[in-house]
């Protein structure tokens, strides 16, 4: 019985050693994620910005042509 025991408690801590070593893994990806999302959202921004229109100028103020040089 004291075998058994011995069996039991090293299985315990081998699966709590890799149930640890994963958890570890998985925490250090979270800050590439987080500046992945971050970067991701800016680019959303930046695109949704694109398909605003200009701001139109006053009526009082005429619009240069564009010039050729």
């Amino acid at each position: 019985m004291d075998g058994t025991a011995i069996i039991i408690i090293l299985a315990i801590a081998g699966v709590a050693s890799v149930l640890l070593f994963a958890l570890k893994g998985l925490l250090d990806q979270v800050p590439d994620v987080l500046h992945s999302a971050t970067r991701a959202r800016d680019a959303w921004d930046t695109f949704r910005r694109a398909d605003v229109q200009p701001p139109a100028l006053p009526a009082d103020e005429e619009a240069q042509p564009p010039t050729a040089t």
